[in-house]
């Protein structure tokens, strides 16, 4: 400080702290710590990010499109992008906290899109909303981030009870995703997938049937098809087959245990089957040994289809197995004597034998023995309407036979003409004796004896009417004869009474007579008329008593 005297070098100072942190820098701390503990919080309730591929992002946008399970959101898509190679996308999604246990490796994702087809109707909310993601929840323990999306909604739910089996078929089946299987009628399991093995060139198909009716399949249970409308003309008969409604517009499969087979046992893992072309193949699928013959037919085969029965006195016991074998000599083919070579298929089990080796050496033994003593083939008409034969076996009395016939390793049963084409035959002979009649000839002759016979009739005509004229005037000359004899006749009653006749006075004298009686009767007759009880009471008086007959008659 600066005095009169100068400086005063002992000046007193006021000393104060400084303040180092300023009160404003409060706000940004706090709004730091805010927004430290938002990003905690969202971390904290995110759930886990997954990768998922699909064919097409269609329908699909990033930040709008949800996940949802059981209409349910559990998650939103964030980005869509191509993926390496362009011929996919891959959409990265954002989970809801807590959805960790449903991201397994067999969980399953796709896409709800509106679909019409002959199921049903569904996704029809897709229409306001907008596609969504669906989840179905797989049952693995292994969690999983990546997945690859389906191209369409899987038929059964994961977890749903029931059973998973595998049906194969070589045949021209076609089959899809969501065809029925029926049991009796009732739709209870859907075909989910199917396999083409290029390989064994047979389709695989992945069957599910729901609980309870998984119960139903055994080790016996045959299945076969039930697609659509089946009219089946064959040596039965017309027969109409289909599964229920539902089939008759899409295709389906059916099974069930045949007729006198055994239960089995249940099947309780997948297994596989076959798929047959009726329930008459799957039930022939129990007879697993055949004993097989050669017949050789001397008609045509026409209507002989493979698979047509082999029957002994009308009971089933094989079927015919080919139509078509080779002839030991090409060179006779074309000639009218070549016999055609049919292979028969005979299966003991369907005459209570059994169906192994040993069967199969019995009945060939029995039917040896049969053959020797006259037991015949023959074709028979199964169904008029079709033309389908048939194999019958028969007993003949014919002469016993010594050596058996054999051909191409096979042994060969002896055959009979059926009576159809023995009366064929006859037909045919009769026809051509009909074409060697001299028909011309004969209708020259028959033509000539017409001509005749009309000339003959127009003379009996002409003989007719001169006949008739003939009649005609007899009958009037007899009718004018008898009319003269009635004329003279009334001319002699006429002369008898002439006015100057005996009869004439004698017939006056009878009618004066008649006159006279009258006149006397007259008086009586009006009393009669006015007094009707006159004749018994007295005249005049009522109720008087009646008169006695001598008064009467007075």
């Amino acid at each position: 400080m600066k005095t009169e005297q100068g400086f005063d070098n002992e000046a007193n100072a006021e000393i104060k702290e400084v303040k180092t942190v300023s009160a404003i820098w409060f706000v940004p701390i706090v709004a730091l710590l805010i927004g430290g503990w938002m990003v905690y919080y969202h971390l904290s309730n995110q759930g886990p990010l997954v990768t998922i591929y699909f064919e097409s992002a269609e329908g699909m946008e990033a930040g709008k499109t949800k996940i949802k399970s059981r209409h349910v959101n559990i998650g939103e898509v964030e980005t869509i992008s191509l993926n390496e190679k362009g011929d996919g996308v891959t959409v990265t999604a954002r989970m809801a906290k807590k959805t960790q246990r449903l991201l397994v490796e067999d969980s399953n994702f796709w896409i709800v899109t509106p679909k019409i087809s002959l199921s049903g109707v569904s996704g029809l909310e897709t229409l306001i909303s907008g596609v969504y993601i669906e989840v179905s929840p797989g049952t693995s323990d292994e969690s999983q981030d990546k997945f690859t999306a389906l191209n369409s909604p899987p038929i059964t739910p994961k977890g749903t009870p029931g059973l998973h089996i595998t049906l194969n078929s070589n045949e021209e089946f076609a089959y899809s995703k969501g065809d029925p299987i029926i049991y009796k009628g009732l739709s209870v399991g859907q075909i989910e997938d199917v396999y083409f093995n290029i390989e064994e060139r047979v389709v695989y198909y992945n069957v599910f049937i729901k609980s309870p009716y998984h119960e139903l399949v055994t080790t016996n249970t045959r299945f076969w098809d039930v697609s659509g409308l089946t009219i089946d003309l064959n040596a039965e008969g017309i027969t109409v087959k289909t599964g229920n409604v539902e089939t008759i517009l899409t295709n389906g499969v059916t099974f069930d245990v045949p007729d006198g087979m055994p239960l089995g046992n249940a099947v309780t893992e997948r297994d596989y089957f076959d798929i047959y072309d009726d329930y008459q193949s799957a039930s022939n699928a129990r007879y697993k040994k055949s004993l097989q013959y050669v017949v050789f037919v001397s008609d045509s085969i026409r209507g002989l289809n493979v698979g047509a029965p082999v029957e002994y006195r009308g009971v089933l016991i094989g079927e015919v197995s080919s139509v078509n074998l080779a002839t030991a000599d090409p060179d006779v083919i074309y000639s009218e004597a070549v016999r055609i070579p049919v292979l028969i298929s005979l299966q003991p089990g369907r005459v209570g034998l059994p169906d192994d080796d040993k069967g199969i050496a019995l009945m060939n033994k029995q039917n040896m023995i049969w053959v020797k003593s006259g037991l015949r083939a023959s074709l028979k008409t199964g169904n008029l309407l079709t033309g389908s034969l048939f194999v019958e076996l028969q007993h003949f009395d014919l002469p016993p036979i010594k050596k058996l016939e054999t051909y191409e390793g096979h042994d060969v049963i002896p055959t009979v003409r059926d009576e159809f084409s023995q009366i064929t035959e006859k037909v045919g002979q009769f026809v051509d004796k009909l074409n060697d009649l001299p028909l011309d000839k004969i209708a020259a002759n028959a033509n000539g004896t017409l001509v005749n016979a009309s000339t003959l009739l127009k003379d009996l005509q002409g003989t007719n009417q001169n006949l008739d004229q003939l009649l005609m005037s007899a009958k009037q000359q007899e009718l004018v004869k008898q009319l003269r004899v009635a004329l003279e006749s009334v001319a002699l009653l006429s002369q008898d009474f002439s006015s100057e006749s005996e009869g004439y006075e004698e017939l006056q004298e009878m009618m004066k007579s008649i006159s006279d009686v009258m006149y006397e009767l007259k008086p009586l007759l009006e009393q009669l008329k006015h007094q009707p009880n006159g004749l018994i009471f007295d005249s005049g008086i009522q109720n008087s008593e009646p008169k006695k007959y001598s008064e009467v008659n007075q």
